[in-house]
Order: structure tokens, then sequence, then C-alpha cells
């Protein structure tokens, strides 16, 4: 059976590596790469890049994972969205493996 995955994107690179350790920290969770977005109105934003963060376990402890990575990150930058997938999908499992810092 595939495992949980949560998911919390964030306003900026600190705020990222503040979630991630809160959410580390909070449950028995592995992490994956960061992922990174750089929207089109990013002057417009708190901070111009948004970081997706993923966790992975069972349902419980991602949950609390995302809910503690989300409590951190609201004091440095922000959260701009969180979700728990609860059994990913197969082709879905693919598509989260990719990550943008790998390019340029």
């Amino acid at each position: 059976m595939a495992q949980s995955t949560g998911i919390i994107e964030v306003f900026g690179l600190a705020a990222a590596f503040v979630a991630l350790d809160a959410g580390c920290k909070a449950a028995n969770v592995t992490a994956e790469h960061f992922d990174k977005n750089k929207p089109a109105n990013a002057d417009a934003l708190p901070v111009p890049l948004i970081v997706c963060i993923k966790f992975r376990g069972s349902v419980s402890d991602v949950t609390a994972a995302v809910e503690a990575a989300a409590d951190a990150a609201a004091k440095v930058s922000g959260v701009v969205s969180k979700h728990v997938i609860a059994n990913v999908e197969e082709s879905t499992e693919k598509m989260l493996k990719l990550n943008a810092f790998d390019k340029n």
C-alpha cells in the first residue's frame, strides 16, 4: 500500500526550512526534495518564490507534520496551500517526484 503524502506550499526558502524542521519534529515522517515555483505575479507576493514541501508517512503522521509545518511557516512568511493525499495513485506518484530545483 502506498504511503500518505502531505504537501505544503510556503513563501520563500527560509519558511520552507522552518516548516520542514517543524513537520519532521512533530511526527514520524520522511521528507522529499523541495520544489519551487516563481509565479508570474511574483513581485506582488510577500516573497517572490513559492516552495513546496512533501512529507511521507501514515495519514495521521503526515497530517500532524503538515499542520506543524503550516503553523511554523505562518510565523515566517506565510502558507500558500496545504493538502494531504491519503493513498497516492501510481501515476500521481510519478509526478510527485518531479523537482524544479534541478532546472535552471
